[in-house]
Order: structure tokens, then sequence, then C-alpha cells
């Protein structure tokens, strides 16, 4: 029951987080002159567009009852970099624009929090409800935070390969960007070890300063995320 009770939090805040990464990559495209993502009509917030079954459903799920942990994607948003008005310049915007948007989410989050509490207070008859709402802002401020860090590995095809490549000699990038035919089992080795802990641990720590001293409501505790500080 204490299973069910989280997923109804995090789901929809993991959809929404996932969406709003993969929307994000399609408006900076389009922004920088591509418009494949809106032609193929993924620039939308209509979520059928962009489960994957594996990446937004399975995956979160097997990683929360194994090891408490939430991560997950959305079916990538198709970008053709030839489209770009500057190739670097947009391919480099376009790869940060998603995680941009988990910053601006998890930033946008915690304000909620502490706005919820102040109004818990000054409205005692709202106290229960806000409580609840709290605490899926602490579900957003960790599952944006981690996406934000997961997506940073310089692993192709993440985003922080997209800028990892442009920091290497021309003849060492592409042997690098060859590495993404082999990045999803890289990840998965990955998951088996400790070293993603490792990289994850400042998105954590980033984490816990964001929502550890706000002003929480009763009606938060059963709610906050197992990873709460």
């Amino acid at each position: 029951m204490e299973h069910i009770n989280t997923l109804v939090l995090f789901a929809p805040v993991l959809l929404f987080s996932v969406i709003a990464h993969e929307y994000a990559h399609g408006y900076a495209a389009l922004k920088q002159g591509d418009t494949t993502a809106l032609s193929l009509g993924r620039l939308t917030w209509n979520p059928l567009k962009h489960i994957d079954p594996f990446m937004t459903i399975i995956l979160p799920l097997v990683l929360y009852f194994a090891s408490g942990m939430i991560l997950g994607g959305a079916k990538p948003v198709p970008v053709n970099p030839r489209n770009y008005r500057n190739f670097k310049r947009g391919d480099i915007i376009v790869s940060l624009a998603g995680v941009a948007t988990n910053l601006f989410i998890a930033l946008v989050s915690a304000a909620l929090i502490a706005i919820f509490g102040v109004l818990g207070q000054v409205v005692p008859t709202l106290a229960h409800p806000l409580g609840i709402l709290q605490a899926m802002g602490c579900w957003s401020v960790l599952i944006n935070i981690e996406l934000l860090v997961f997506n940073l590995l310089p692993i192709p095809p993440l985003d922080g390969s997209h800028v990892m490549k442009y920091l290497l000699p021309p003849a060492w990038a592409i042997q690098y960007q060859r590495i993404g035919f082999f990045g999803i089992i890289i990840l998965f080795l990955l998951l088996q070890t400790r070293l993603l802990g490792f990289w994850l641990a400042p998105g954590f720590a980033a984490y816990g300063a964001l929502v550890r001293h706000q002003l929480y409501l009763p009606s938060a505790g059963p709610w906050l995320p197992p990873l709460f500080f």
C-alpha cells in the first residue's frame, strides 16, 4: 500500500518531467531552425506521443522497487542538426534545453513547497491537501534533479555527450560518438555498479539543499520521498 501511495505521487510528476524535457529539445530545435519535431507531431504536450513503454514505464518501476532510485525517460524527440542555422551552437543549445528545463521545474517546485507551507498555516482548512502537494513538490525536485544530473553523463547519446564531443579533438570526437551504438548497454552496466550513485551524489546533495529546511505541514510526512533528508 505504501508503494501504491508513492506511485500516485511520483508517477504523474515523472511523466510530466520527462515530457517537458523532450518538449524542450523539440522547441529549442525549432528556434534553431529545425522543424522536424513540429512536422512529425512531436512538439506537443500529449503524453501518448512521448511515452516509451520501456523508458517511461518499465525502467522507472523496476528501479524504484529494486533500489528506491527513480530514473526514466520519454521517447526522444527527433531533430535534424543539419537544419540548425549554426550547427555547433544549435547542437549545444538543443542538447542542454532538456536539462535546463528540469532545473527550472526543480526550482519552481522548491518555491511551491515554501508557498504551500505558509499558505497551509495561514488557512488551516487547506493544510491537509497542501501538505500532500508539498510532498509532490519534493518528488518533483528529486526527479528533476536526478534527470538533470543523469542526462549530463558524457555517454552518447545522452545530452552531456553533445557537449563533451566539442571538447575533444575532431578525430577523437568521431570515435567517441560511435560509442552511442553501445550507450544503452553501458548505462545498463552502470546501473549494476556504484559508479552511477557517485555521479548522482551531487544531485542528491542539491535536492537536500532545496528541500531540507522547508516548512512542512503534518500531512506531508507520509508522502515524502524515501530519500528525503
